[in-house]
């Protein structure tokens, strides 16, 4: 069974790649900024498993008997869910706002496979480090910061920009990789099972 990627996010398939799974690729056509602005009440994880969920569900409807994983993150700064600046405005007034402190990187998992679906949410501390106005704007005149969750990445320029983490690294950089096993165990199939691309390696 080879596993369906339903996200654009090259950094999701590097992870799952790097984990041995080498899936097929499709994006889903979920609208994420409309679909969170219509859910003010939900809460940072709620939505992102109802971002997840959706982005799985549009995928499984068109690929019915499949194994398909959603996700999406978001980061929740005192109970508000950031998703993607978009504009470098945003970026910056973000930086100015999460420097020299810490906020929590959610992401919300979702698996559809032949027998159900599983959800789940991993939650990852973030310590920002102090970046001064001049580093901001140069790191947002890069353009990394502009379409991902928070504003940052842990796998690119904004790795700089963070002093630490507590709790699963690569799940700031778009998946719980270690929850997703426990996902796909709890959909009755083993893990190993996906494997069909050679892990990744540093020497």
């Amino acid at each position: 069974m080879r596993l369906i990627l339903a996200s654009a996010s090259p950094s999701r398939l590097r992870l799952l790649r790097a984990a041995g799974i080498d899936p097929e690729v499709v994006v889903s056509g979920v609208d994420e900024d409309v679909l969170a602005e219509s859910m003010p009440d939900a809460g940072p994880e709620g939505v992102a498993l109802a971002l997840a969920e959706a982005k799985a569900r549009w995928v499984a409807q068109r690929q019915p008997g499949r194994l398909v994983l959603g996700a999406d993150s978001v980061l929740d700064v005192d109970g508000r869910s950031l998703g993607k600046p978009l504009s470098p405005q945003v970026a910056v007034t973000r930086w100015h706002e999460i420097r020299g402190r810490a906020a929590d990187l959610i992401t919300g998992h979702c698996l559809i496979h032949p027998g159900g679906v599983v959800t789940a949410a991993a939650r990852t501390t973030v310590f920002f480090a102090q970046p001064d106005d001049a580093e901001i704007d140069a790191y947002v005149a890069t353009g990394e910061p502009l379409h991902v969750a928070g504003g940052f990445t842990l796998d690119g320029y904004g790795s700089a920009f963070v002093r630490r983490v507590e709790g699963d690294p690569a799940n700031v950089i778009g998946l719980g990789i270690p929850l997703v096993r426990e996902m796909v165990r709890d959909a009755g199939i083993e893990w190993t099972d996906l494997w069909n691309h050679t892990p990744e390696t540093v020497s």
